[in-house]
């Protein structure tokens, strides 16, 4: 996947006679974040594919259209082209924009649209031309992973070579594993995948990504997080989009399942996705400045929208039942919507590694990665703008331990509502910010929460919990 720019279809078709592509394959994202993928043989690429594009049946993907509309093309976007690393026969992949064939305008459930939506009216603004973006996206890595739920059984399992629950094993034990909640920055042999994180890392900058740095993260089990470098919010989530693809796929090359689950092990740290973002304009930084922690005006305004809107972006940015169990785990929990230059426990954390203009950023932290990306960082660009324009107050910053307050202080700070349920009330009545330059739909947003409702709040009530046994069986 190339960063962008202007590259033409000619460019796309002698890359591809060099390299001898077999295969042309073709993604798109759902409402819920996951690609899907349609491949042809590379004959059928030609110049006209990229205005005509490729025709797809939409009926069957989570949130897209009913069967009597289905009918879809599938438009390929010549800057996103690159080999797939992964594939047997010479694959050249790339990412594809949803048309609506009858009226030949994007389709307003492509998630991608929303995030090109979302830069042209930042554009059309007039307070930057630039949203950058820069995701940590977190993730576990497993040796073995069961689970299963029927009519009378349901249960998990997943196992590791590295949990510490592994240090009494009679047999093959070798010993060194991270203690749990102490797996920041073993070397090996405690670190036991720091050659694979490497090899996902090195795929990642053979495919185009640009890449910071490696390393195992703070649970025991195989956490581990790889940073990629920000850039503009259309192209950071495309390569959000690439960054799971590799990491799963090498996992599975190396006989190990990786997830993004944000919280697949009780007791343990669970896997956020802190998302770093900043406005430039003429290729100027906004947010730096003489306020606090060396922000300007612009950039607190930007942060009073976050928390404003916090509640409601939290269905967005934290979109699963299972995004709670890692928000209401305390110790883990940037749950607090306030502001601070170091403090963790705020939603909103302004990073002090460098005095430079240039780095001067808000760390968003409640996002976990089992977020759409695309509609993740329209998201909270809308709600950073909407705090712009209507010159939000943050407030005071919270530069105390969250957890030193006082009950009656406690009370004053606003915070993420604790289940997806309650994300979803809030985003229910909290939405106009994100209809603003038509960004989103009014449909796509009441199709998203009906959706979620129904089809994950519901379905988990409906059904008993393996520890409602441990708690209840003998009632």
């Amino acid at each position: 996947m190339r960063s962008g720019g202007e590259v033409t279809a000619s460019t796309v078709l002698e890359f591809a006679q060099q390299e001898g592509v077999q295969m042309v394959d073709l993604r798109f994202c759902d409402l819920h974040g996951l690609w899907h993928h349609i491949s042809y043989p590379v004959t059928r690429l030609t110049a006209e594919s990229f205005r005509d594009g490729f025709g797809m049946d939409g009926s069957s993907i989570r949130g897209w259209a009913a069967i009597h509309e289905s009918d879809m093309l599938l438009i390929p976007d010549a800057s996103t082209y690159g080999i797939d690393p992964f594939t047997e026969a010479p694959t050249l992949g790339m990412i594809a924009d949803v048309i609506d064939p009858v009226t030949r305008q994007r389709y307003d459930r492509d998630p991608r649209y929303i995030a090109t939506k979302a830069e042209m009216y930042l554009a059309s603004s007039g307070v930057a031309d630039t949203a950058m973006f820069g995701a940590e996206a977190e993730f576990f890595v497993f040796d073995n992973v069961r689970f299963e739920q029927g009519t009378n059984r349901g249960f998990y399992h997943v196992d590791s070579d590295e949990g510490a629950w592994n240090s009494g094993r009679r047999k093959e034990n070798l010993g060194y594993r991270p203690r749990a909640r102490e797996g920041y920055f073993p070397v090996a042999p405690t670190d036991h995948h720091q050659d694979l994180r490497t090899q996902m890392l090195l795929t990642m900058q053979e495919s185009g990504l640009e890449v910071e740095c490696q390393h195992h993260e703070s649970a025991s089990g195989g956490q581990g997080e790889i940073d990629l470098k920000y850039g503009p919010l259309l192209r950071a989530a495309d390569a959000m989009m690439m960054y799971k693809y590799i990491v799963r796929n090498v996992a599975r090359q190396h006989g190990k399942t990786a997830t993004f689950m944000p919280k697949p092990l009780f007791g343990e740290s669970g896997s956020s996705m802190h998302t770093h973002q900043s406005l430039w304009k003429d290729g100027k930084p906004l947010f730096f400045g003489d306020g606090y922690a060396g922000l300007s005006e612009i950039a607190l305004w930007y942060i009073g929208g976050l928390i404003k809107h916090g509640p409601a972006l939290a269905a967005l940015t934290a979109p699963t039942t299972n995004s709670y169990k890692r928000l209401s785990a305390g110790l883990d929990a940037p749950v607090n919507l306030a502001y601070s230059r170091r403090n963790r426990s705020a939603a909103c954390r302004i990073p002090m590694y460098s005095s430079a203009a240039e780095a001067k950023r808000v760390e968003y932290r409640p996002p976990d990665p089992s977020c759409n990306p695309y509609i993740a960082f329209s998201a909270m660009l809308m709600a950073g703008l909407d705090g712009i324009e209507n010159r939000i107050d943050p407030g005071d910053p919270l530069d105390k331990d969250i957890y030193d307050l006082g009950p009656e202080e406690l009370q004053k700070v606003p915070s993420i509502p604790a289940s997806l349920e309650g994300a979803l009330d809030a985003l229910s009545v909290d939405y106009q910010f994100l209809l603003k330059g038509d960004v989103f739909t009014e449909d796509l947003v009441e199709t998203y929460i009906a959706y979620k409702r129904e089809k994950e709040v519901n379905a988990l009530r409906a059904r008993p919990h393996p520890y409602e046994f441990v708690m209840y069986y003998d009632v």
